[in-house]
């Protein structure tokens, strides 16, 4: 399967680095072809310019300066998210490649009736991986858990319900240990395991 791992974590020696690189060797075992995105390695701009929002739902221009991005999206079979959660939201430039490649024409098409309809129903397997400095009951009960929910709803939407979508998280990071942490890089290979 062709899969797109998007990663994002500026700190080369963090535990999200040590996931992204559990994520990719499983792929890889897993006989998966993989277009690994770093974020960070690629100095990605997020912020949404004037002129892009202005060009946004002009299909002929929208994909200008992000041609890569939505060809690596159109391309995949699966998506694998690598990021933390801070302030119980996605990193800015995680936040920013959904803004900028995620456009009309790529992840959905605007009817006639100004209805936005699905249109990344290529789309098989939806991961997310993320961790949290907070325990999983902050995170869910007084938060509302939004990375969660920007992950399985939104791809489930684009997908138009085609794509199983799992979202795994380590939470409570603030007091993990070096067993928590074995065992969520064991859960990363299981739940990549059963991509197909």
């Amino acid at each position: 399967m062709k899969v797109l791992v998007v990663y994002c974590h500026p700190v080369e020696t963090s535990f999200n680095a040590a996931i992204h690189a559990s994520a990719i060797d499983q792929l890889k075992a897993s006989g998966h072809e993989i277009a690994d995105l770093d974020l960070y390695a690629e100095n990605f701009d997020p912020v949404l310019t004037r002129a892009q929002r202005l060009d946004y739902h002009d299909m002929a221009k929208n994909r200008a300066g992000v041609e890569k991005y939505v060809d690596q999206l159109l391309w995949a079979e699966a998506i694998v998210l690598v990021y933390p959660t801070w302030t119980y939201g996605m990193p800015a430039m995680l936040k920013g490649w959904f803004d900028k490649v995620m456009l009309p024409g790529v992840s959905f098409v605007l009817g006639a009736d100004g209805v936005a309809r699905p249109n990344l129903k290529h789309i098989r397997h939806v991961v997310g991986i993320s961790t949290y400095g907070r325990p999983w009951w902050v995170a869910t009960f007084l938060m509302g858990n939004p990375p969660r929910k920007n992950v399985v709803r939104y791809f489930r939407l684009v997908s138009g319900g085609r794509a199983k979508v799992d979202f795994i998280a380590h939470y409570d990071m603030n007091r993990s240990t070096d067993a928590t942490r074995a065992a969520f890089l064991d859960k990363v290979r299981r739940t990549l395991a059963a991509i197909a």
